[in-house]
């Protein structure tokens, strides 16, 4: 197409409300809007797969006969479907396109959640589980991929942390209205996202990015016209993502040993490093102890679950309004502040209430959660994920990905399964050693990861990939 063109003066200058190049803001179009939107059902279905199993445990419990081990089972399980889903994420991304494993994974925690629907004993509720958590792995890599690589650079940051915005309100929603209904009734709530992210994936495009790769050109500027808008100058944007994959397919096809090559050194070490980080410093063991963290600090748990409520869907939002605006590293500097600070005044209360010295210790705790979920949700909870998405050339992606996936999922079983005897060993030094973790956090960031905001990935990973 022709570029847009108006006359000022006696000049022949770019429209830049239309154009999408350069320095020039390109605007969320009804398609980025509505592709987002689809995608980021899947990110519900993750949310509504982590919240289910704490409201239904008593209802799973009374009427299917459960032992407490069997519930454990039933409870954990999905971690170990999620890694295997990480480890198949990527390749089945670059094999199926992003749009293709979106379908697959929602097929599997479509099936899971009709596997504990109509679940008549723990071995089907533990199929169902385990489906469900391969699904959601999946969906943890490809949904922040599609996103970003259908996005403008302007909007990117805020578009992909919605990944996280989603899952949250999955897990509010899910320990919100358990409460008050029925456990079969929530697990049929819970799979309504899968089927509208089915439906939903015929109407949206493929991203752009995933047909260059596989040489479909007129189809990759199709797709980029569809999101850019139908007036949009896009040639410069095409013509960046054609050069640069051109270049990517001299190479020769990636195995996993290629991901350790010097010059994805500093990807990796980011991608890896940031989800280790953020695991290590204790979020799942606070979001699936909460409870039991407040009960033994003195509190209310069911207070104290409903406060983090409140407080981490508005410091979500938040995160995603200022993710474009500020940046990615700040943002995730002040956030990792926020979470070490968390944890050392929930660790004070533990240690106070052990030297018996103050005895309104308990709200100390209570702040402390309220402070780490808040500036959790702040930055640390979805940029990690953003970056993920945006500093691997396409060439490696798929397995970079699933890469830093599986160690994000392996990291979450391990602190989820080791956190109970810690908090037997040592309650507030389990919290210090979170803090100290999150202090690291902060560290790390400033030091190696970069600023991607503002610019193209095909900009990101060139600058990553020659860092020495």
């Amino acid at each position: 197409m022709e570029r847009p063109e108006r006359i000022e003066d006696g000049f022949t200058t770019i429209d830049p409300l239309l154009s999408t190049g350069g320095d020039t803001p390109a605007p969320a179009t009804l398609a980025v809007v509505f592709s987002t939107l689809v995608a980021v059902s899947g990110s519900f279905v993750f949310g509504s797969a982590v919240g289910f199993s704490s409201p239904a445990q008593d209802g799973i419990i009374k009427d299917l006969d459960l032992s407490v081990a069997e519930y454990s089972v039933f409870g954990s399980i999905w971690t170990i479907g999620a890694m295997i889903g990480a480890i198949m994420s990527g390749k089945l991304a670059d094999l199926f396109a992003r749009r293709g494993a979106m379908g697959f994974s929602e097929l599997f925690c479509l099936l899971g959640w009709l596997a504990i629907i109509f679940g008549k004993n723990a071995l089907w509720l533990d199929i169902g589980r385990l489906l469900m958590g391969y699904g959601v792995g999946i969906i943890s890599y490809v949904v922040p991929v599609y996103i970003a690589e259908i996005t403008p650079k302007n909007l990117r940051g805020a578009f992909t942390t919605v990944n996280q915005l989603m899952i949250c309100c999955g897990v509010s929603l899910m320990y919100v209205v358990g409460v008050i209904i029925n456990w079969r009734l929530l697990a049929v709530i819970g799979a309504i996202p899968c089927i509208i992210q089915l439906l939903g994936l015929f109407f949206i495009p493929e991203s752009p990015r995933w047909l260059a790769k596989a040489g479909q050109w007129k189809e990759c500027e199709a797709s980029l016209q569809r999101l850019r808008g139908k007036d949009a100058y896009i040639s410069e944007e095409a013509a960046e993502i054609k050069e640069y994959t051109e270049t990517l397919q001299k190479l020769s096809e990636a195995k996993l040993i290629d991901l350790f090559h010097k010059k994805y050194a500093h990807s990796l070490i980011v991608g890896v490093g940031l989800m280790v980080l953020q695991q290590f410093g204790g979020v799942n063991a606070i979001a699936y102890y909460a409870s039991s963290i407040f009960e033994s600090a003195g509190f209310s748990g069911r207070i104290g679950s409903i406060a983090m409520v409140v407080v981490q869907i508005p410091m979500q939002v938040l995160g995603v309004l200022l993710m474009d605006k500020s940046g990615r590293r700040p943002l995730l500097m002040v956030s990792a502040a926020g979470t070490c600070l968390g944890c050392f005044l929930v660790g004070s209360s533990f240690l106070l209430q052990d030297l018996q010295l103050w005895k309104s210790s308990p709200y100390l705790a209570l702040v402390g959660i309220l402070v780490f979920t808040g500036s959790f949700s702040l930055g640390m909870g979805g940029i990690p994920w953003v970056i993920m998405s945006e500093i691997f050339p396409i060439n490696v992606k798929g397995l970079a990905g699933s890469l830093v996936t599986v160690v994000n999922w392996f990291g979450s079983w391990i602190v989820s399964y080791s956190f109970n005897f810690l908090m037997l060993w040592s309650s507030e030094g389990t919290f210090f050693i979170f803090s100290a973790v999150c202090g690291v956090t902060v560290m790390f960031v400033a030091k190696l990861v970069p600023e991607t905001k503002g610019r193209t990935l095909e900009e990101i990973q060139s600058s990553m990939n020659s860092f020495t």
